[in-house]
């Protein structure tokens, strides 16, 4: 039976591995530290934060996120330690709340592996804390115990730290905060989840609790947020329809619930189905079905690593105890010890791998059931729903930007999807990186390939707008894009031709600075209608090539503005530049860097996923060779903008 905690309380422990679940209705800091027999946190060693994430016996996620799981192995702990404190804190310069009141209360649960609670607790009472430590594990008369804690911090993290006696708190609390904030400028970030829905079929991402065994997603947990923009607005107008954020749309009935599988056969896993996860179009089941895929394969992963990370820290303890033991050292007894070690060891490693498969399995599948039901916006460029391509009447929820996948089953792609409009900027970086892929390429073919890549995401964004929906600008100080350019040029789809040279890059930043100001005052005066005819009303995607090339002061401020203010006037950035370039110009251009989502033209495993800060590796998106389908979507998009110009 589940313990619900209050403020004091303590519950013992029946089990030594444990999960510390936490849902927040923001994305928060999660940590923990350790204590002796006094309670005292010895240094910043036993401290495990987002940029020192692992401790024995214990793990923590890398970056700020509205749901964490945090790994807990008692057995695993250093003999000195007796206590176990968990830490939440709110994430500072990233423009989310200030203060524990303005969210909702934050919630704890500590689980077993197989996904059961063992006690929960939720941290109310919260008004100007920014930090707050939640739960703490602690050794009584040899039994471990949870007590809840939930004891605010209106000083931050940094107030929390030094209330534990440990010198340098600031310190160590402001590089907390830039760790995170690094995390977070290349983290794909998750999608709100789904509305809850009686039906049983799978809730979409992000819906509930996966047993770190790495079983398939079980039902929702009632304490996990809505958010906007999948859930309905909290704005209901009198006539009783409800409004959508996106896509918009008036509707009044709950949706439909989403396909079933045929009954499965005895022994047998359920056979996968496309759209089986909530929503009110194809369209948006496939999207929270896909995210879904996402974080079951990232706990997957985490689950199985955990487990060799675990069998490995294990067979070290027992042959550490078998070494220190002297009577060992006599006849065969330290070499029978080690072989049982080894044993053990690779029997705990072979079970989990056979977890592995067996889940590794099933997401094959229904990634090949998935894959040929895609609609454009979500499908790779060799999936036959191109080639019936029209111009669609409305715009996607998402568009696909590439494939991810990780080292355990690296054929194992998962799309990834950005909601449309674009909110975030995308950098493609044309500089050398630390992949395999990149090193054996010049810095010219990087450069060109990265262009491509720019050019294929273009036509995409291009092809799922509606006519005029969408206009693409490009600036080329140096016209060295030329090439890769050529199907945009030829097929008469970018707005101007692209513009070079110092006076070309003054000319487009000020026309789309002057939409951005027009645009930001029609909204405040309510007068959206009352746009200059020469302003166009449709989304804009400025590409970039060879930034900062052909840019002086001027230029760069402006193209700093387009990044804060142009995604909500609908003008969106695209940089194609090496980072190393970018950098003369000091910090300055931090902010942009950390608002770009950052791919590259070649396989790179950069990007974090936002559960567990696994390293993915990103893969682009590529033409199939000797393919025409680029041409004959840009050739329909160009077609259908003509009459209307």
């Amino acid at each position: 039976m589940t313990a619900e905690l209050a403020r004091g309380q303590n519950h013992t422990l029946p089990q030594t591995r444990l999960e510390i679940r936490v849902s927040a209705g923001t994305p928060v800091v999660a940590g923990a530290t350790l204590g002796d027999e006094n309670g005292t946190v010895r240094g910043t060693e036993w401290i495990a934060h987002p940029a020192s994430p692992q401790l024995p016996g214990l793990e923590v996620s890398k970056q700020a996120a509205a749901g964490h799981r945090l790994a807990v192995d008692l057995d695993a702990l250093p003999p000195s330690v007796h206590r176990v404190t968990v830490l939440l804190a709110l994430p500072t310069g990233t423009g989310g709340p200030a203060r524990f009141g303005a969210v909702a209360a934050p919630f704890v649960a500590v689980t077993g592996l197989d996904g059961g609670e063992i006690a929960t607790f939720t941290l109310t009472g919260l008004d100007t804390e920014s930090a707050v430590t939640a739960l703490e594990l602690y050794r009584r008369q040899g039994a471990w115990k949870v007590r809840a804690v939930g004891q605010g911090y209106a000083g931050g993290l940094g107030a929390l730290l030094a209330d534990q006696g440990l010198p340098g708190a600031a310190d160590l609390a402001r590089s907390i905060q830039d760790a995170v904030t690094r995390a977070m400028a290349r983290s794909v970030a998750p999608p709100p989840p789904p509305p809850r829905t009686p039906d049983t079929g799978r809730g979409g991402p992000g819906t509930g609790p996966v047993p770190a065994q790495g079983g398939h997603r079980p039902a929702a947990q009632p304490s996990e947020p809505l958010t906007e923009p999948v859930t309905p607005s909290s704005a209901t107008p009198p006539d009783g329809t409800i409004n959508y954020a996106h896509p918009r749309r008036q509707i009044s009935a709950p949706p439909p619930p989403p396909p079933t599988a045929p009954p499965a056969e005895p022994g047998r896993p359920a056979q996968p189905v496309a759209g089986d996860a909530t929503g009110w179009s194809m369209d948006e089941r496939l999207y929270n079905q896909i995210w879904g895929m996402f974080e079951d394969l990232a706990r997957t992963a985490a689950a199985y690593r955990s487990a060799v990370d675990f069998a490995e820290s294990r067979m070290e303890q027992e042959l550490d105890r078998t070494l220190s033991d002297p009577r060992s050292r006599i006849g065969g007894a330290g070499d029978r010890a080690r072989a049982e070690a080894r044993a053990r060891h690779d029997e705990l490693t072979a079970r989990a791998r056979e977890a592995l498969d067996r889940d590794l399995a099933q997401l094959a599948a229904e990634s090949d059931v998935v894959e040929p039901a895609l609609p454009a916006a979500f499908a790779r460029w060799d999936n036959p729903v191109w080639h019936a391509y029209r111009v669609p009447m409305e715009t996607p929820m998402a568009l696909r930007i590439g494939d991810l996948h990780l080292p355990e089953k690296s054929e194992l792609n998962i799309p990834l999807l950005v909601r449309l409009p674009l909110e975030r900027g995308l950098w493609i970086d044309s500089g050398r990186t630390s992949s395999d892929a990149a090193a054996l390429l010049d810095s010219d073919r990087l450069r060109g390939l990265a262009m491509e890549g720019a050019v294929l995401l273009a036509a995409r964004l291009l092809a799922v707008y509606p006519a005029d929906d969408f206009s693409v600008h490009v600036i080329d100080p140096a016209g060295t894009a030329a090439g890769a350019l050529a199907p945009l040029v030829r097929s008469g789809a970018l707005a101007t031709p692209p513009a070079s040279g110092a006076a070309g890059v003054s000319s487009v930043l000020a026309r789309l600075t002057r939409r951005v100001d027009l645009v930001q005052m029609a909204v405040r005066a309510r007068a959206a209608d009352s746009l200059p005819p020469d302003v166009d009303p449709g989304e804009q995607l400025l590409i970039v090539n060879d930034f900062p090339h052909g840019f002086d002061d001027r230029a760069v401020t402006q193209l700093r503005y387009l990044a804060d203010e142009g995604p909500s006037a609908g003008v969106h950035l695209m940089m194609v530049a090496d980072r190393e370039d970018a950098a003369g110009y000091g910090p300055v251009l931090d902010p942009l860097w950390r608002s770009l989502l950052r791919i590259t033209p070649v396989p790179d495993d950069h990007l974090a996923d936002p559960w567990v800060g696994h390293a993915w590796t990103y893969e682009p998106p590529r033409i199939p060779q000797g393919s025409r389908v680029l041409e004959q979507v840009l050739a329909q998009v160009a077609a259908a903008r003509r009459p209307r110009r």
